[in-house]
């Protein structure tokens, strides 16, 4: 009876430490649940009015570029309907510009704006951000070294279309390569060579850019002809055939200027050059230059001038005697002659006798 009373009494009391333990625990977990409560609240709110505050203003500044670049499409549209407009404003050009200074700057943005709240909610935390921040930095010199060239063709990129350099429909040099653009991006540019051919050049690889649709173009034109005909004739003769070009259509529109006949350029003995010299709407240059030379040339076979290209024909010189080119007759010709019988061989002899 003794041993069944002990063998039921002896298991309540483990079971009653072990609850008694578990509630010491949560006493004290209680407890300090209870006293960080409003730490946690604080710091929970914190976070929550941090990445509210980001949103809300990288929403706003998203709005505001996008209402901006809109503004600027309808400003160039409105423009492009004009008279004017048509020689200055390149819609798609403009267009892709906008949209590309758009793109940057709405990353640039969103960069900034999201990379601050990450660190104010980092602070928050209580985390300690200076190995944080070396260790970034520490990644973001071997990116720049390791990307080197992506960074470079970015960033050259950017500021290229910031300053308006060239765009869509311009006809460049860009050293490496040269024709139209058809496309701008902040790392490639593409062109279209003269063959139809299309290269894609790499921001970062141009070194230097000639653009030949901005501003206006110069025609240069010489023309040669024998030094014997008359200056002034000739200077008559470009005149008219200048002026009646400038009244054309759409001779008038592509030149910007007169004809301008600038002078002698060079004079030798069978031949002088005349060169001549207009201002014209930007890329037309080629055109008017082959339309100058198709009126000149016409212009001048009327007024009996002949224009001087390639090979000049020989000029009358008096026949030559057809017996200059017959040489001397030869000595040894004549066998009677002292030299030919000095040249002959001696007649053989015989040793016999």
């Amino acid at each position: 009876m003794s041993w069944s009373v002990l063998s039921v009494a002896g298991p309540p009391s483990d079971d009653s430490g072990a609850l008694d333990d578990a509630t010491d625990r949560a006493n004290e977990a209680a407890g300090w649940v209870q006293e960080n409560w409003s730490t946690w609240l604080s710091v929970g709110l914190r976070i929550v009015l941090i990445m509210v505050i980001a949103l809300v203003l990288r929403t706003l500044i998203r709005r505001a570029l996008i209402r901006l670049i809109a503004r600027m499409n309808r400003s160039v549209q409105a423009v492009e309907g004009t008279a004017l407009g048509g020689l200055l404003v390149n819609a798609e050009r403009r267009r892709q510009r906008s949209e590309a200074i758009g793109s940057v700057l709405r990353s640039v943005a969103s960069f900034l704006i999201l990379g601050t709240a990450a660190l104010m909610v980092l602070g928050a935390l209580n985390i300690n951000l200076a190995p944080l921040l070396a260790s970034a930095g520490v990644a973001g010199v071997a990116l720049g070294f390791g990307a080197r060239n992506l960074v470079t063709d970015f960033l050259s990129g950017v500021f290229m279309i910031l300053e308006d350099q060239y765009g869509v429909g311009d006809t460049i040099d860009a050293g490496v390569a040269s024709g139209e653009v058809i496309e701008v991006g902040l790392r490639v540019t593409k062109l279209r060579g003269d063959g139809g051919e299309i290269w894609y050049v790499r921001n970062g690889e141009v070194k230097r850019i000639g653009n030949l649709s901005q501003g206006w173009a110069t025609a240069g034109v010489d023309v040669l002809v024998r030094p014997s005909e008359d200056l002034d004739t000739i200077r008559s003769v470009i005149t008219q055939v200048a002026e009646g070009m400038a009244k054309e259509d759409p001779w008038n529109e592509r030149l910007w200027g007169p004809v301008e006949v600038l002078g002698l350029e060079s004079v030798l003995l069978d031949s002088m050059t005349i060169r001549l010299s207009a201002k014209t709407m930007p890329g037309q240059a080629l055109r008017v230059e082959r339309e100058l030379r198709w009126r000149v040339k016409r212009a001048l076979d009327e007024a009996g001038i002949q224009i001087i290209g390639g090979a000049l024909p020989p000029a009358d010189e008096p026949a030559a005697d057809p017996s200059a080119g017959v040489s001397a007759p030869s000595a040894l010709a004549n066998p009677a002659s002292a030299q030919s019988i000095a040249a002959s061989p001696l007649p053989s002899q015989n040793l016999s006798k």
